[in-house]
């Protein structure tokens, strides 16, 4: 559907997430377009205060770039799993919902791996390492039971994963990361530098 564009200085004031820079605002900025089909459908840019790049809203409300899915975490070790759990994200954010499905599944392999795991393992091998070794709390183990599902489905069979499957996924795993990497690093004992001798001028 084309749109007439007109810019506005101020219209209905709209609350979301930038999809460019990842800042949640309030915006009335922007640009107001009109169908050229004759309907009454109504889109709008709003510019985003932080970063000055533009989002577009449908008729509908749907939002182009979206936002990513799930929270940021710190202190990841590995650059693999820091990789994945982004890509998951941003899977969501443009409505891949399978692929980020298999990126969680990836996701729980290679936190394995980082965690001392050996290359080349089966992904039952993989979970119940991470078991084994604490990193998967007890009552989160059906969740990871819940992922292995899901994964074989996305990768074995032609069913296409939902949103709700993948933000359920995603919302695990950021737990799952925060507990394995951001918590710990959180409460290690900060070093303090030692104090310099301070010397003493001769009698």
């Amino acid at each position: 559907m084309q749109f007439e564009w007109q810019k506005v200085l101020v219209q209905p004031s709209i609350s979301f997430t930038c999809g460019h820079c990842g800042k949640a605002l309030a915006s009335q900025k922007g640009y107001s377009g009109e169908a050229v089909d004759g309907s009454e459908h109504v889109a709008h840019i709003y510019i985003c205060h932080f970063c000055s790049r533009p989002t577009f809203f449908d008729f509908n409300g749907a939002q182009t770039p979206g936002a990513r899915y799930g929270g940021s975490v710190k202190d990841i070790s590995d650059k693999s799993v820091e990789a994945l759990y982004d890509e998951a994200r941003d899977c969501v954010k443009v409505n891949a919902c399978t692929g980020a499905v298999l990126c969680c599944r990836k996701l729980l392999m290679n936190i394995a791996v980082s965690k001392g795991a050996e290359e080349g393992k089966s992904f039952i091998e993989y979970v119940e390492y991470l078991a084994e070794k604490n990193y998967i709390p007890p009552d989160a183990k059906s969740w990871v039971d819940h992922i292995r599902k899901k994964g074989n489905e996305a990768a074995h069979e032609i069913a296409i994963m939902k949103r709700e499957d993948a933000e359920q996924l995603i919302s695990f795993i950021e737990m799952l990361l925060k507990i394995i990497y951001e918590f710990p690093a959180a409460i290690k004992p900060k070093k303090t530098p030692k104090a310099s001798a301070i010397p003493v001028p001769p009698p």
